[in-house]
């Protein structure tokens, strides 16, 4: 039973939650239509390094060094409701599972870790070889594929794979790196079982030389911009590109930002995407014109990540 507290909460909550987080130490959200900051969180503990929003539009992720913070996204305390604090060195990754129970972390401690949203400590925790930069779910929503500094898994060895990302039915996974290059493999269902689970098999599709310069953030559009298939690749050479999965040839290139595009985020429908950058702003970017049509200004540094939910909640299970 809902109380009347919480269908008050409920009504007012936003339908589309976009928030930003700077290196002058402050996450903000905003109006996604108007451009207007209506809060601004001060988190004076260390930089953000990745912002994400759990399922229900409830919480939002800050990856801090060393501890992640969960904040009310409906409450105006400056508090958050609860902290994670066993990594040892910089969170770089977070996110969370589809039914938002669990929640899972990278860190430059070499670790990747899962947390039970209902119960206090982490659950489970993975070595890797080296610094993890990023991790992302299948959608199978079982297995993580994380991707570190040693990057021995991909042709280019001791290239940092800085980013990864999953197209929404588990077919592609792409990997970006220091060298602006993107990797694509095929994901297969495999026939090796490891604790009573079959495994993923990666085959490699594609290479694409996407930017001179360092590609910062890679992103595969979400279902519902079915039939298109885009791959977004964020960049320090101050552009983000739109590639057709198709062939990966560039549909557009968004100019406009001063400097590094550190962070992007697909609209649900993959009509829009926002992005992040040292030039202290966020952009929404029609994908359709290639223009940037809000620019989000009220960071004093560079804003280094964003995260955005326009979707609906998924409903009870």
């Amino acid at each position: 039973m809902i109380s009347d507290q919480e269908e008050t909460r409920m009504s007012q909550q936003p339908s589309v939650i976009l928030a930003t987080a700077s290196y002058d130490h402050t996450i903000r959200f905003w109006e996604a239509k108007s451009g207007r900051c209506y809060r601004t969180i001060q988190y004076p503990d260390s930089q953000v390094n990745r912002l994400e929003i759990t399922p229900d539009k409830r919480f939002l992720a800050a990856a801090g060094n060393p501890h992640i913070r969960l904040f009310d996204v409906n409450s105006n305390s400056p508090q958050p409701v609860m902290s994670y604090d066993s990594h040892t060195n910089n969170v770089m990754a977070v996110g969370f599972q589809c039914d938002g129970n669990w929640m899972y972390s990278g860190s430059e401690d070499g670790t990747v870790k899962i947390w039970d949203l209902r119960a206090p400590g982490c659950q489970r925790e993975y070595e890797s070889r080296a610094a993890v930069n990023t991790v992302v779910l299948h959608p199978n929503q079982t297995e993580l594929i994380s991707g570190d500094k040693m990057a021995t898994s991909v042709p280019e060895v001791d290239t940092a794979v800085r980013s990864l990302t999953v197209m929404w039915d588990g077919s592609l996974v792409v990997a970006a790196n220091n060298h602006g290059t993107c990797y694509v493999w095929r994901l297969l269902r495999g026939t090796q079982r490891i604790a009573f689970q079959t495994m993923t098999n990666f085959e490699p599709l594609h290479k694409l030389q996407a930017h001179k310069g360092y590609i910062l953030k890679c992103l595969l559009s979400p279902e519902f911009c079915e039939p298109h298939r885009y791959l977004a690749t964020a960049s320090s050479d101050n552009t983000v590109k739109i590639w057709n999965v198709d062939g990966f040839t560039l549909e557009k290139t968004f100019k406009g930002h001063q400097r590094w595009v550190w962070d992007c985020f697909f609209s649900v429908d993959g009509a829009y995407l926002i992005t992040a950058s040292s030039d202290t702003t966020a952009r929404l970017w029609n994908l359709s014109t290639g223009e940037d049509i809000r620019v989000y200004q009220g960071h004093h540094k560079a804003t280094i990540c964003c995260a955005l939910h326009d979707g609906a909640e998924p409903g009870p299970s």
